[in-house]
């Protein structure tokens, strides 16, 4: 599995000739290098509809004739320009083509009207992928580490605090799913979200044994 960071929250993920990209806010994203025309990929996941995340979901769709991957009230939104969707809802599991989507709770806004805002456990050719999407710290997370899925490979977890997970509750987060790797995402895109990446890695390598945090810089990619 090959994941680049796309700055933000957007990631683009690849493996066994299959390629998806998550939260696409490229356009107008002052720390992207990735331009939404270069994109090629058959599927498009998003955990809310707020701009910094729906961001080039649609454009990126149409050209691809992706599939768009979201819950119902936002795949709705998308389906509503023009372009194939497939609508699921917290706690719900599909099998796809390249394995299984897992629809995963996020304690944030959906950015639509009566929407929910979600994470994902992506299982890719065998490989899984959790992208906490914008989220608070909470309990349940827990179960990502045995209950509902095990041996996430990588999460990707926000560590940029006032709309999300702060450092340290990303930190928390980290010990309780315990993925072999953890990559952090949504900060220093502005001022209001600045995190220290290396505090993030210093503090997780001390507490959860069997971790390894990689820290990408946008346009940057590491191989599973």
């Amino acid at each position: 599995m090959k994941v680049t960071y796309g700055g933000h929250a957007c990631f683009l993920v690849e493996n066994h000739g299959t390629s998806l990209i998550i939260d696409p806010f490229l356009t107008g994203n002052p720390v992207a290098t990735i331009k939404p025309e270069s994109v090629k990929v058959s599927y498009v996941l998003v955990t809310h509809a707020h701009e910094d995340h729906f961001g080039d979901a649609v454009a990126i769709a149409k050209r691809n004739d992706a599939t768009f991957i979201s819950t119902f009230e936002v795949a709705q939104l998308a389906a509503s320009q023009g372009v194939r969707v497939h609508g699921m809802h917290i706690g719900g599991k599909y099998a796809f083509p390249f394995g299984t989507v897992r629809v995963t709770l996020a304690l944030h806004g959906s950015g639509v009207a009566g929407g929910h805002a979600c994470g994902f456990v992506v299982d890719l050719f065998g490989q899984k992928l959790y992208h906490a999407g914008d989220t608070g710290l909470y309990s349940d997370l827990k179960l990502l580490n045995g209950d509902l899925e095990r041996d996430i490979d990588v999460a990707l977890l926000p560590i940029g605090g006032n709309y999300t997970m702060t450092l340290d509750d990303a930190r928390v987060a980290t010990s309780w799913v315990r993925p072999r790797i953890v990559i952090p995402m949504h900060y220093n895109t502005w001022p209001l979200i600045a995190a220290d990446p290396q505090e993030f890695k210093a503090r997780v390598e001390s507490d959860t044994a069997g971790t390894e945090v990689r820290i990408l810089k946008p346009g940057e990619s590491t191989e599973l």
